[in-house]
């Protein structure tokens, strides 16, 4: 099957922002060099779903040189950038996304890059993991395993792990300590403000900005609007969590008092329904909503098409609703993630180390797939470590070494007994 994409004629522009993230992502760099030598996918095919933009183009093309037939889909129907995408078809790459699928073409988008019989799958968001476990079964029969990007992605297959029903070893990228630790914390804090920032054009400074979680996501998120000169107000179910935002300098309130007071609203839970219809029906005039969660349930866009008596766009990417009270609310990037609805997604810096990961990852699954154990795994701490010192070394930074002296001390009890330790 040929490649799906909007418009080939972009591929020259798509081609000058891959080379710009390559330029400046100098781990894939790194384990481009490597897989070129070692060819560890050669004669594997490797199903990509994640956001189509110009840093995943450089993951894709890593794999590629490491041997990978590689399909590549979207996993957001608002976040493929056509020019990307029309680039990388252009190289021969098979590409099936576009901005703007409906449901069904985002679904046979999908369809079209598991037609392959993949023997590896990067997923962000479990989408590849919902039909490979449902209605494309048959096109798990090759699968030596996969990799999940997301807290969503890796929630849902530890579902499928717990009831028994999870087809092929997993492994849980998003809970590596450089995915969480950086790409969730620093890479959504600062993606999701430049997106909504560009968008709205409004300031932020002096405003009551309210952040439902304070996952890692969350606290990226909560910190950033801090330094913007926000009053932060944190919602949680957790009391741990609402704990830690209140010692972070954040208020915290349920989201039913939270509702009148905010003047921003951002969701970052990866939960449905966190704000509602009693919440709409309470806010500010002017108040802006937007989500930084994976899937577009967070804030339920049909009550509030339903409240409203008319509906515009004054700009782009985003929808006012005027409500029959005469108040208007502007939800931002349909209410998807707003950082790729309507914005570029991460930092370049941030997804060099999460795509680092990803690459490590699926030569592990290519490598070992076959005698893993059919359930989620942890990503092995030394592709943390890996991926950590080259981004050190990248800028310039380099760390400590224990001595032998310290190693003994540091894990023999004897030598801590010597020391005058033991009471």
């Amino acid at each position: 099957m040929g490649s799906i994409v909007r418009d080939p004629s972009l591929a020259g522009q798509g081609r000058r922002k891959i080379d710009w993230a390559a330029a400046n992502m100098p781990i894939l760099a790194a384990l481009r060099e490597e897989f070129a030598r070692e060819r560890p996918f050669d004669g594997l095919r490797v199903a990509v779903s994640v956001h189509v933009e110009a840093k995943t183009a450089c993951l894709a093309e890593t794999l590629r040189i490491g041997g990978a037939h590689v399909a590549l889909t979207g996993c957001n129907p608002l976040s493929t950038q056509d020019d990307v995408a029309a680039a990388l078809a252009a190289t021969g790459m098979d590409v099936y996304c576009w901005h703007g699928a409906t449901p069904a073409e985002y679904e046979d988008h999908l369809c079209a890059a598991l037609a392959f019989r993949p023997h590896v799958v990067i997923d962000d968001g479990g989408d590849f993991a919902y039909l490979l476990h449902g209605k494309r079964r048959a096109d798990a029969a090759d699968l030596l395993g996969g990799c999940e990007e997301t807290t969503t992605g890796v929630n849902r297959l530890r579902i499928l792990e717990r009831e028994g029903r999870l087809l092929y070893p997993v492994v849980a990228v998003n809970n590596a300590r450089c995915k969480h630790l950086f790409d969730n914390r620093y890479g959504t804090g600062q993606s999701a403000w430049t997106a909504i920032l560009a968008t709205t054009n409004l300031l932020i400074a002096g405003k009551t900005v309210v952040v439902a979680g304070y996952g890692m996501c969350g606290k990226g998120v909560a910190a950033r609007a801090k330094g913007l000169g926000a009053d932060v107000v944190v919602c949680e179910i957790d009391a741990v969590r609402a704990a830690e935002a209140l010692l972070d300098g954040c208020r915290v309130l349920p989201m039913r008092e939270a509702a009148r007071q905010g003047d921003l609203f951002i969701t970052v839970t990866g939960c449905r329904d966190i704000i509602v219809r009693e919440h709409l029906e309470v806010m500010k005039d002017g108040a802006v909503l937007c989500n930084a969660g994976h899937f577009d349930v967070e804030i339920d866009i049909p009550a509030l098409a339903s409240l409203a008596r008319s509906v515009d766009e004054p700009r782009a990417n985003i929808r006012s609703y005027r409500l029959r009270n005469g108040r208007s609310l502007h939800l931002l990037g349909e209410g998807r993630l707003v950082n790729l609805a309507a914005g570029d997604g991460h930092p370049i810096e941030i997804m060099d180390m999460s795509f680092g990961l990803q690459a490590l990852s699926a030569r592990y699954i290519a490598q070992n797939g076959r005698s893993l154990a059919v359930r989620v795994h942890d990503v092995p701490k030394e592709f943390d470590e890996r991926v950590a010192s080259l981004f050190l070394a990248s800028r310039g930074a380099s760390v400590d070494r224990l001595t032998d002296a310290q190693e003994r001390y540091a894990t023999t009890w004897e030598i801590a007994s010597e020391k005058g330790n033991r009471p």
